[in-house]
Formats: C-alpha cells, sequence, structure tokens
C-alpha cells in the first residue's frame, strides 16, 4: 500500500523511478521502525506530505514509545553483514536518502520530519 502511494506521489510530482525507489525505500525503513518499536501491539502512523516543487516534505508522527532515531549510531557499512551489529541500516538509509531528518516529542507523538530534494 505504501509502495503504491509513493509510486503515485512520484508521477504527481515528476519524479523518476531511481527517486521513487530512494523514497520509497526511506519511508518504508521509517514505517518499518515504528511497527517494531514504538508499539507492542497495534497502533498508528500517520503519514503527511506536503511540497513547494523543489523540497518533499514527509512528516510521520506516531503514538507510541518514544523514541529519536536521529541519535541512533551509524552502522559500520565497512563491515561484512556477518561482522556487524544488527539495526541501524534502515535509519542509515532514511538519512543518505533524505536532505535531512529531524525528530521530536510533542504532545505525546514521536514526529519525524524527513525533507527530499527533488533532482
Amino acid at each position: 500500500m505504501l509502495a503504491a502511494w509513493v509510486e503515485e506521489l512520484g508521477e504527481e510530482l515528476g519524479l523518476d523511478m531511481p527517486e521513487v525507489f530512494q523514497l520509497n525505500l526511506a519511508l518504508e525503513e521509517a514505517a518499518v521502525n515504528v511497527m517494531n518499536y514504538a508499539y507492542e501491539g497495534e497502533g498508528l502512523i500517520k503519514l503527511s506530505v506536503s511540497s513547494n516543487g523543489q523540497e518533499i516534505v514527509f512528516v510521520m508522527e506516531d503514538e507510541g514509545k518514544e523514541f529519536d532515531p536521529t541519535k541512533v549510531k551509524d552502522p559500520d557499512i565497512t563491515l561484512s553483514a556477518e561482522k556487524r551489529e544488527i539495526g541501524g541500516l534502515g535509519i542509515f538509509l532514511v538519512q543518505q536518502f533524505m536532505e535531512s531528518v529531524a525528530y521530536r516529542r510533542k504532545d505525546g507523538k514521536n514526529v519525524l520530519t524527513m525533507i527530499y530534494k527533488k533532482k
């Protein structure tokens, strides 16, 4: 469902397929982190988007456990997969694909703002 939405968004905003792929991967990784760590059971994720033509701003909100992904240490990608610690790669990819990533806790919600700059 998310992938189809990102593809539609990409068409509307005139993004090429590599950009759509990057956005899809980044948003999926951010959402999976919320699903895996914010809630012990079911929970909601709200994703909103806006664009000024050059930048696309995604705001992901959840009411789960407080977690600031911007404070996670980058994984050592020079190590082989077998030697690397588990976790952190998804957040790293989000930060690589987005122009900026910011976190805040507001009114009991995790708010992750991700800005993508069109190529």
